[in-house]
């Protein structure tokens, strides 16, 4: 399976997710699933990971993701040969997120979170993509420098 398919697998999930909510929910609205425990709430995302920095600019953000895109474009295109299947993998994941939440800051100014554990700052399938990609990644990485066993 191609890297490119599962990163447009993650963006197409992403999006779709995202379309659903917007379409069923009002701007810090929240429905219960599992009360106390895991909601659906809709929150836009004016900062970066999980709100950290909201107060700065969305338009830098955009060149953020741009630059990260453009970063794992470039690891394919240039190591995809030498890589194994597994990084290849993992890199698609943070690409889907990537291009998935800069969709949303390019449409509409923020990102839309709705995945609220109530533990945990609102999230969305991207930023899930995203952070499981990277630990992968860096596990990945450490492993090869026997950092861990």
């Amino acid at each position: 399976m191609s890297a490119f398919f599962i990163a447009f697998v993650i963006l197409a999930v992403d999006q779709l997710t995202k379309f659903i909510v917007l379409k069923n929910f009002l701007s810090g609205e929240s429905l219960p699933v599992i009360e106390n425990i895991f909601h659906i709430s809709l929150v836009f995302n004016r900062g970066f990971a999980f709100g950290i920095f909201s107060k700065k600019a969305a338009s830098a953000w955009i060149w953020i993701y741009c630059f990260a895109i453009a970063v794992i474009v470039f690891l394919f295109c240039q190591k995809a040969h030498r890589q194994r299947k597994s990084s290849q993998i993992f890199l698609a994941l943070v690409l889907g997120g990537a291009i998935g939440n800069l969709i949303d800051r390019m449409r509409f100014g923020h990102v839309v979170d709705f995945l609220d554990f109530r533990i945990w700052p609102v999230f969305n399938v991207a930023d899930s993509a995203i952070t499981i990609g990277t630990i992968l990644l860096v596990l990945q990485i450490l492993r090869r420098k026997r950092c861990i066993p």
